[in-house]
């Protein structure tokens, strides 16, 4: 009996839907838990993590990307307009930036910063210390991503919006400060807090400036009790932990995405 292809297209389904349940049911089968709860789940190196790790660990993950994404936001956003700047030296240096910074690895950057400045700079210190280099170090990057994202955000805003405010006898600059930049940073919004999240986890990085028991971030703490116990739970409970942040921002992301669909 030959099938009708909306028959074909429900029985595909169901096959697939089949093959899911069956390979998760060899994998739970063919799983020695107890090797597994023994490995990473012990309960009693988790109580041991708490509360350290949400108010000390936790507060300065949130702390560094915060830091970073505020000066990645400014920087990338005067990176952006220099781009779209009409003085040419302008667009080379900001080019030559961007390709640079996007080049370059992150913990190189934050490398260069937490140690190449001091070393040029001996008389002078960057404000905030460990927090300050890290929020500039991953900033730094950033700002580069940020600066294309913005760009492409100034440049999806009608150009009648630029020629109505310029008709009114606003200037270039109050019309971008007033008008255009605030619309674009209304398309922007998701793709910015994707650049949040992305900047949560990059703040794993910090430990390359030595960070102490008052910065540590959520991955070296982890890192370091697995050392102390010899267990890799610590691992799975900082891994957890990221997600306390970057589930929720995902969601945000979802919701823009869906709001920016709609108003379109």
């Amino acid at each position: 009996m030959k099938l009708r292809r909306r028959q074909r297209e429900r029985l595909s389904l169901w096959l697939q839907y089949l093959a899911f349940v069956a390979v998760i049911a060899v994998v739970v089968y063919a799983a020695d838990w107890g090797r597994l709860k023994e490995a990473f789940f012990r309960v009693d190196i988790i109580e041991s993590m708490f509360p350290t790790i949400i108010t000390v660990a936790l507060r300065n993950t949130i702390l560094y990307t915060l830091g970073a994404f505020a000066f990645g936001l400014v920087f990338g956003t005067l990176l952006a307009l220099m781009r779209l700047s009409r003085v040419a030296p302008y667009r080379w240096v900001a080019t030559a930036y961007i390709e640079l910074f996007r080049g370059l690895p992150a913990l190189l950057v934050l490398f260069l910063v937490g140690y190449g400045i001091p070393i040029a700079f001996p008389e002078r210190e960057i404000p905030g210390g460990v927090f300050g280099s890290i929020a500039i170090g991953l900033g730094l990057t950033a700002a580069a991503y940020m600066a294309e994202t913005i760009r492409a955000g100034i440049q999806a805003v009608p150009k009648g919006q630029m020629e109505a405010a310029r008709t009114l006898g606003m200037s270039h600059f109050t019309a971008m400060r007033t008008i255009v930049i605030p619309q674009a940073f209304r398309i922007v919004i998701p793709p910015l807090t994707n650049e949040l999240i992305l900047l949560t986890k990059d703040s794993s990085l910090a430990y390359v400036l030595g960070v102490t028991a008052s910065t540590i971030e959520v991955t070296k703490f982890g890192r370091d009790t697995l050392n102390d116990r010899v267990n890799a739970t610590p691992l799975l409970v900082a891994g957890f932990t990221y997600l306390i942040i970057t589930l929720p921002l995902s969601q945000v992301v979802r919701r823009l995405e869906l709001r920016y669909a709609k108003a379109r």
